[in-house]
């Protein structure tokens, strides 16, 4: 009796019984959870016989939440359909209603960020502002909440509050070099205290420390200052603009200019403005200076896209900030041979 009573003392039996307990209490609460998620997944399965979702209304949302306990993010990932679909005031009809009856912190503050994001990409940017303001008294760190408030300050032109924004990106040592010294760049473009010879300065002196500007500073002079293009165009890495040299008006072009610049002498041979040359090292160029030699002329022309390095999204207009991954200044161009537009009207008429 005394060994068996000894043996039930021995520390190595308490500890296979505390751990036996361990395991039967996880295994109880992980079948608890099993249940539950199937229980979940039938009320879903329900939902889905009972509604057709191009037809829920936002009550609908509401209901579902409250009455069919589904997770929350099941009922984010179905009102986020409408997205898809384009249907951004139904998607923002939704997120308002579950709004109202969310009470859980972080799940609140989801709601606005997707809220936020919504009214962002229905064009809705001043609401979309203010929800973003909002998000910011929940997290005053949220990134994605001061990137996004960036972008709309910047599209509304309010560049003081932009380069607020940043700040305080960069005391979440954030790295924003970039888009400061773009905002510094539009807030000058949009200046209206600065004459056009002062902007060209200014704009020139930014450029000269920061390549990055160049495209603006581009733009900037064939719209007010084509002489100054031409006397520093040697300066510029043409292939980064060249489609806005092709589409330049033929007065616009300084011809003593560019017969000293061979890749200028190309290009304008190439659209046909100039005879110049024979042959291109550009395979493109090359093709289009042979037909501009042809006896009957060849309605070719170029037509031009832009690739974004960061996110490697093509686009068939250059915007300063991608569409897709919202970054700056990262389009480059490409081009290729196409039939010339005004050509092809003509065959049509």
């Amino acid at each position: 009796m005394d060994s068996i009573v000894l043996d039930y003392r021995d520390p190595l039996v308490s500890v296979i019984i505390f751990f036996s307990l361990v395991f039967l209490i996880s295994f109880i609460t992980y079948s608890i959870g099993v249940y539950k998620e199937k229980n979940a997944r039938k009320d879903y399965r329900k939902l889905l016989n009972r509604f057709e979702l191009g037809k829920l209304k936002e009550e609908d949302y509401v209901h579902l939440y409250k009455t069919y306990n589904l997770p929350f993010d099941s009922i984010i990932l179905l009102a986020s359909s409408f997205l898809h679909k384009g249907d951004y005031n139904k998607a923002i009809s939704v997120y308002l209603a579950l709004l109202e009856h969310v009470t859980d912190r972080v799940k609140k503050e989801e709601l606005l960020e997707l809220l936020g994001s919504t009214y962002f990409k229905g064009g809705f940017l001043q609401r979309s502002k203010e929800i973003y303001l909002k998000v910011l008294k929940f997290s005053p760190r949220n990134e994605n909440a001061l990137k996004h408030l960036l972008i709309i300050n910047e599209r509304l032109k309010d560049y003081d509050k932009a380069l607020e924004i940043i700040e305080a990106l960069e005391e979440l040592d954030i790295e924003v070099i970039r888009e400061k010294i773009y905002i510094e760049t539009q807030k000058l473009l949009n200046s209206s205290d600065l004459s056009y010879k002062e902007k060209t300065e200014k704009l020139y002196t930014l450029f000269k420390l920061n390549h990055i500007v160049e495209r603006l500073l581009i733009q900037y002079l064939i719209q007010y200052n084509k002489s100054f293009l031409w006397e520093h165009i040697d300066e510029f890495e043409i292939n980064k603009f060249i489609d806005l040299l092709w589409y330049l008006d033929f007065n616009d072009i300084d011809f003593d200019v560019v017969d000293k610049n061979k890749q200028l002498s190309e290009i304008y041979n190439a659209k046909g403005y100039l005879q110049t040359c024979n042959h291109s090292e550009d395979f493109v160029f090359d093709i289009l200076i042979a037909l501009n030699k042809h006896e009957h002329k060849i309605p070719v022309t170029l037509d031009f896209e832009f690739i974004c390095t960061s996110c490697k999204q093509t686009h068939p207009i250059y915007e300063l900030r991608c569409p897709h991954c919202h970054n700056i200044l990262t389009y480059k161009v490409k081009y290729n041979l196409t039939k010339d537009l005004n050509e092809r009207n003509q065959s049509l008429q």
